[in-house]
């Protein structure tokens, strides 16, 4: 069993959300975008913050894994789905729940990055930077948080609690 702790409400994450589209409609501006978004977790996120961008936007899926087996990193990413669109020339934007290692992303970033768009930037709406193994920044971050385990607004524990509309930690329970 576990219980869900509120660390972030619902109305901060869509006041947060909303500032952070109005920085990239003011950082675009003339500009078509290509989001990127990072399944699964990212989705909520993702519908969230293109909802509020004014100019013209273009979204794409993928969902990547630098993880066997195992809980540690093998280094070498998986694509589980790859972009339907080339990127090419378009300004791209990756869209994330949650950085945590930074490794899944810093492997995502440098083969996208390989795909030669004018630009690739990084949005999280959660950051993690106690847990960083791997150099890796976003040009737009949400909520910097502790080392938690956190569920919610697309962030799963064991699949479950993605559609919670608040960011909360997770506590465990045992029987």
């Amino acid at each position: 069993m576990d219980i869900i702790h509120e660390m972030i409400t619902e109305k901060q994450i869509t006041d947060k959300i909303s500032e952070m589209a109005a920085q990239i409609n003011k950082d675009y501006e003339g500009k078509e975008i290509h989001l990127i978004c990072v399944l699964k977790g990212g989705v909520f996120f993702c519908c969230e913050l293109a909802k509020r961008i004014t100019v013209p936007v273009t979204i794409d899926f993928m969902a990547v894994s630098s993880y066997g087996s195992g809980t540690g990193s093998s280094g070498r990413l998986t694509v589980k789905k790859d972009l339907d669109e080339l990127i090419e020339g378009r300004h791209c934007i990756i869209v994330e729940d949650i950085i945590d290692t930074g490794l899944t992303l810093s492997l995502a970033k440098k083969m996208l990055l390989a795909r030669n768009p004018a630009s690739l930037n990084i949005c999280t709406l959660l950051d993690k930077p106690a847990r960083r193994v791997t150099k890796i920044e976003a040009l737009y971050t949400g909520f910097t948080i502790p080392d938690k385990f956190v569920a919610g607004y697309g962030l799963d524990y064991a699949q479950k609690y993605r559609n919670l509309p608040y960011i909360g930690e997770v506590e465990f329970i045992e029987d």
